[in-house]
């Protein structure tokens, strides 16, 4: 596939798709991820340019999350991947949107009066270097808009 069309199809879904559900094997209890995070982590599928995956990578993403919570596959944590504004973006009141806060809710994550997870405090900061490597894929964009060891005041001492 040269070009993405405007169904935005994924190029060789089941290869991105298994990428996607590894690595969100990998993010543990009590922390969120966001799609474009993950896609993030990928290179760009053979034939993609950089400037269609930074378009629809997290779509792709998004899919594969769909696909696997369709399934509810036990190994694949997908309730713990939100939008980029740190909410649920399954249509509000479905079954799956329901199931998905009830998770994050017994994992201990809170939602804010908007029903958004705080992606500051409780976005993940990716899998470690090695593994990645491991595995070929890159670092991860951060999901905290101040880094964990900056204070968010100036100290008058």
């Amino acid at each position: 596939m040269d070009r993405i069309h405007d169904d935005q199809s994924t190029p060789d879904s089941q290869a991105f798709f298994q990428t996607v559900w590894l690595i969100v094997r990998q993010i543990p209890a009590g922390v969120v991820s966001t799609y474009g995070q993950i896609a993030s982590m990928i290179s760009p599928p053979e034939n993609v340019s950089d400037a269609d995956y930074k378009r629809f990578g997290a779509i792709w993403v998004g899919k594969a999350m769909n696909a696997i919570s369709a399934t509810d596959t036990a190994d694949v944590p997908w309730q713990r991947v939100i939008n980029s504004q740190g909410g649920i973006s399954l249509p509000a009141g479905s079954r799956a949107a329901v199931e998905q806060r009830r998770r994050l809710e017994a994992e201990g994550l809170a939602f804010d009066p908007r029903g958004r997870i705080h992606l500051d405090t409780a976005g993940w900061e990716g899998p470690d270097a090695e593994w990645l490597a491991v595995h070929g894929l890159l670092p991860p964009v951060s999901l905290r808009k101040t880094p964990p060891d900056t204070p968010n005041q100036l100290t008058l001492f």
